[in-house]
């Protein structure tokens, strides 16, 4: 027993006990940041109180305006409210349609389809040469079928002509 006494006081004798006492006090950026966060903390906290106290005066003051002009105030909150609500929700019916066409994009460009837009593609395109071609023969064709007539109807005026001309001279 005297024995553990012994070490109990050589222990808090012990120059670490000394230094370790001494590690407990602040250091001076403690001491800094507590002197400036007290003012700033007490300057918040009255600026709340005083904050708080104004809506209070505010709307003991303006209670009975409330109560007097309710008839108009009520539908003007409930008009700029279903404005709000209608904003709100034209934006978001704006969003879901970009983000659905975005979707529809991403979807067209990943899957097969561009493959089957461009047989699509060239079977139009062969299509419309096929056209151009029958329309180019038609063309011809009725071009050589009013020569044809033209030449026919020229062939009758001229023989006509000479008919009346052997008639006007017997």
């Amino acid at each position: 027993m005297a024995d553990l006494q012994q070490n109990y006081r050589q222990n808090q004798q012990h120059p670490t006990q000394v230094t370790q006492s001494q590690s407990k006090a602040p250091s001076s950026s403690q001491v800094i940041a507590l002197v400036t966060i007290i003012p700033v903390g007490a300057i918040l906290l009255i600026l709340g109180g005083l904050t708080l106290a104004g809506t209070l005066i505010g709307l003991a003051v303006t209670a009975p305006l409330f109560v007097i002009f309710s008839p108009v105030l009520i539908p003007a909150a409930l008009l700029i409210a279903l404005a709000v609500t209608a904003f709100l929700t034209s934006g978001a019916f704006g969003i879901t349609a970009v983000s659905s066409f975005a979707w529809l994009a991403n979807y067209v460009r990943r899957s097969r389809i561009p493959d089957q837009l461009e047989h699509l593609k060239r079977r139009s395109e062969e299509t419309a040469e096929h056209a151009a071609q029958r329309v180019k023969e038609a063309a011809q064709e009725a071009g050589q079928t009013i020569q044809n007539t033209d030449q026919e109807s020229a062939q009758a005026v001229k023989t006509k002509a000479q008919e009346e001309g052997n008639t006007s001279t017997t």
